[in-house]
């Protein structure tokens, strides 16, 4: 980054991860961090696709030691800033710039069709058309997902990555959930969806799906998470989750 282009250093997981973002544009932070929580497990590999300066990704490795790490993000100043926050946090991951929806992008950064065992994402949300785009590049890039993937383009890069029996987590808004369901047919079944609600009176703004590719169990609605009391404070489960000292376990 430069200086016409600053940036701020941010603290994650209770201070045990210290990322550099760009002080505009896309910023990570609560939807990062609980796409992170849905991982448990033991996993060897994991991706993260269209990881940003790296935030879901590192919290992953810094939570799970010996965890394989890819940050793949179509941003090369963005990988950059991932590759920084490898550096600044030692952990063992690597970040590439890569166009994660073409196959010959992603074989070209050296990530191969059926090496992961587990693949999050926090896609662009927004549809062209539909949505005010914003005049920062940078952020619209983040935001707008290409008129010809859409949240589906996502869900088959994932597919592609995961080796048989591999499980993906994506946490988009609740307003693309049937989107979400539609695209996963033929490719992930065993689907776990987990509503994130801003106040136990309010309805879901997000949603977590994970799933196994290749399965066909059958589709388990969780129960919702609350992330604020009335007050704005974060509930204890949720508080629990941005500090790191509680998971999800959804994949």
């Amino acid at each position: 980054m430069t200086p016409d282009d600053p940036t701020t250093l941010d603290h994650f997981l209770g201070g045990a991860l210290t990322l550099r973002q760009p002080a505009s544009g896309h910023r990570s932070g609560t939807d990062a961090i609980l796409l992170a929580a849905a991982v448990g497990g033991a996993p060897d590999r994991l991706i993260d696709l269209g990881a940003g300066a790296g935030a879901a990704g590192l919290a992953v490795a810094t939570k799970l030691p010996g965890l394989h790490v890819t940050l793949a993000e179509i941003d090369p100043d963005l990988v950059e800033l991932a590759n920084g926050n490898i550096a600044q946090n030692r952990l063992g991951a690597r970040a590439v710039a890569c166009d994660v929806l073409s196959a010959a992008a992603r074989r070209a950064a050296g990530l191969a069709d059926a090496s992961a065992d587990v693949v999050i994402s926090n896609p662009p949300w927004l549809t062209p058309g539909r949505a005010r785009v914003s005049p920062d590049a940078r952020r619209a890039l983040a935001h707008v997902a290409r008129a010809e993937d859409g949240v589906v383009g996502w869900l088959r890069a994932a597919a592609a990555l995961l080796r048989p029996e591999g499980r993906m987590a994506l946490i988009h808004r609740a307003d693309a959930l049937a989107e979400l369901l539609a695209g996963c047919p033929g490719r992930f079944g065993d689907l776990a969806i987990l509503p994130i609600h801003p106040r136990a009176d309010a309805p879901a703004i997000r949603v977590i799906v994970a799933g196994r590719k290749g399965s066909r169990a059958p589709m388990r609605l969780l129960p919702g998470l609350v992330l604020h009391e009335a007050d704005g404070a974060f509930t204890p489960r949720a508080e629990a989750l941005m500090r790191g000292a509680a998971r999800l376990d959804l994949v």
